[in-house]
């Protein structure tokens, strides 16, 4: 019996134009005395640093298990994740953080859930349509839980 897939996916970093931040301020600081004197006190360049991971498999996943048993639904994820984290992006954790969309990205939108009293994955607002969203701007193609928006955008003054 194999595993099954896992529920993220890692993205090709090395390809043109792929940054992640981190700033070059490294590059002017090696080989100076001032580092030479404190190389004993610096630690990995890239500590915790993980690139590349895109979790559209894990939103995916979430969404088709609305209805289920809690319990069951969070020990399948987080036995296929690297980190148990991405799942709180979509999963109140607590009434007031809940959120009828979330954000995830420059122009992906995802049902908020969380879970009810009965201990099962539930949508914050099952009544929210892709038809009530509108982009923010005319350059990305908005998505919402991974149908591309029917409404155009609409320039505001």
């Amino acid at each position: 019996m194999h595993d099954k897939e896992p529920l993220y996916r890692k993205v090709n970093t090395r390809t043109r134009n792929v940054h992640h931040g981190g700033g070059a301020a490294y590059r002017y600081e090696r080989n100076t005395k001032r580092e030479k004197l404190s190389q004993a006190s610096r630690g990995s360049m890239h500590a915790n640093r993980r690139n590349g991971r895109d979790y559209t498999p894990l939103f995916r996943f979430l969404l088709s298990r609305v209805g289920q048993q809690w319990s069951t639904v969070h020990s399948e994820a987080v036995s296929r994740l690297d980190k148990p984290d991405p799942i709180f992006w979509l999963v109140a954790r607590a009434d007031d953080q809940k959120q009828s969309y979330v954000r995830i990205g420059e122009s992906t939108y995802y049902s908020g859930l969380f879970v009810d009293d009965d201990g099962r994955l539930a949508i914050v607002d099952p009544n929210l349509r892709i038809e009530h969203m509108t982009p923010s701007c005319a350059c990305c193609t908005h998505t919402f839980n991974g149908i591309p928006f029917t409404q155009s955008y609409i320039e505001r003054s």
